[in-house]
């Protein structure tokens, strides 16, 4: 095994040679024509016979077929619980729109060409990065609720804002990952993010890259300057098995069967109430039942007002509410996102229009699409405020 390092176009490279296949690692930067240049000059070199792109699936159609957004399930969406990772692909695809924008240069250019260049030419291409959705939902498992909560707040501050990228957050992301600048200063300044949204991914796209089954000799593999010198370190030196290692990474635990948080809550409220019926009277009882089914229908119900549910939505999601602690998988939201997207089914424009809706406010509320993402958010979080005020309550009138 071999490294060395050289340059195309200016552009920083890393040579590796294992196992009788030759890797070119180009590191690009997502905002810079002359990484377009640089990826074009390396295919028409006519020195590979493959191309990898620091890709998954999604990204790729995202960039290559514009249509791509129209073929999304919503209804699906909603039942297999991945309106998070949606969101934050809007956010993802929000903050791509106002770089393009400002710059000029559509972020990932380079990448998109890597990958048309390589199927016109008849070259293998392989997508190596790791589902952005994976991804996410790792980082949320390896934070704790309060770097939760700052995360989801950074991220939905930055969603709609109208402000130009800064020069910093520009030079950062010539250097870096545009993941990790999607995240902006939280993903420096958290170490577990980082793991996560950095070194994970260069394991995995090494070892995707040591997983080629077409026989190719000489690859071209194009990524973020940021991931060149950990892809080259692992691609050179680790020597566990591509397989199990990438499906190790892809991997993301299932929830905890017991939910102790949710179940000590709900046996404080409840015991409450049955403690108000024995020891105060039925009056007593029944006015702490009351309390439970007035704040989390009264809260769950403004929730779906303020994220413009329609009626129906929004009675759907108040009746679940009082029942929740019986059913934890099935939050309130869902109820009143699955009745929404049934009554306001988003049209074709509304697909089409996504990525420049996402960048604003007006936009979330205006397309049929974002505002589903919408109705889920707020109508759950309207629940667990009243759940909150309820227990509040009822405690108070314990005391």
């Amino acid at each position: 095994m071999t490294l060395e390092e050289t340059s195309i176009a200016e552009q920083p490279t890393i040579e590796v040679q294992r196992d009788g296949v030759h890797y070119t690692l180009l590191g690009t930067a997502h905002v810079s024509k002359a990484s377009v240049d640089a990826v074009l000059q390396a295919i028409d070199s006519g020195n590979f016979d493959a191309v990898a792109v620091e890709l998954d699936e999604q990204r790729h159609k995202a960039l290559t077929q514009p249509d791509s957004l129209a073929q999304l399930d919503l209804v699906k969406v909603i039942r297999e619980k991945k309106i998070a990772p949606f969101a934050a692909s809007l956010a993802l695809a929000a903050y791509q729109r106002r770089l393009a924008e400002q710059m000029g240069v559509e972020p990932g250019a380079e990448l998109k060409t890597a990958a048309l260049e390589a199927s016109a030419r008849g070259l293998s291409m392989q997508l190596i990065d790791r589902d952005v959705g994976i991804t996410f939902r790792r980082i949320m498992q390896g934070l704790g609720w309060w770097d939760r909560m700052q995360l989801i707040s950074s991220v939905g501050a930055g969603l709609f804002t109208s402000e130009e990228v800064s020069e910093e957050d520009i030079e950062r992301l010539k250097e870096g990952d545009m993941l990790e600048s999607s995240f902006g200063e939280f993903a420096q300044q958290t170490p577990t993010l980082y793991a996560t949204l950095i070194d994970e991914r260069d394991q995995y796209m090494a070892a995707k890259l040591r997983q080629r089954s077409d026989g190719a000799k000489r690859v071209l593999a194009v990524v973020g300057a940021g991931h060149l010198k950990g892809m080259a370190k692992y691609l050179a030196e680790d020597t566990r098995v591509p397989e199990t290692l990438t499906a190790e990474l892809a991997a993301v635990k299932k929830k905890r069967n017991i939910p102790w948080i949710t179940l000590t809550l709900m046996l404080l409220i409840f015991g409450g109430i049955t403690w108000g019926y024995l020891h105060g009277g039925v009056n007593l009882g029944r006015d702490l039942l009351l309390q439970w089914v007035i704040w989390t229908t009264g809260c769950t119900a403004l929730g779906a007002l303020i994220a413009g549910a329609n009626p129906f939505a929004l009675i759907a999601g108040t009746i679940a509410a009082p029942f929740k602690p019986f059913r934890p998988g099935l939050p309130s939201g869902m109820f009143s996102a699955l009745v929404d997207v049934r009554l306001r089914k988003p049209a074709y424009p509304d697909f089409l229009a996504l990525r420049d809706d996402a960048q604003t406010l007006r936009g979330w509320y205006k397309n049929r699409v974002t505002r589903v993402v919408l109705v889920f958010m707020l109508t759950n979080l309207g629940t667990i405020a009243g759940e909150w005020m309820a227990g509040a309550r009822i405690l108070g009138k314990l005391v």
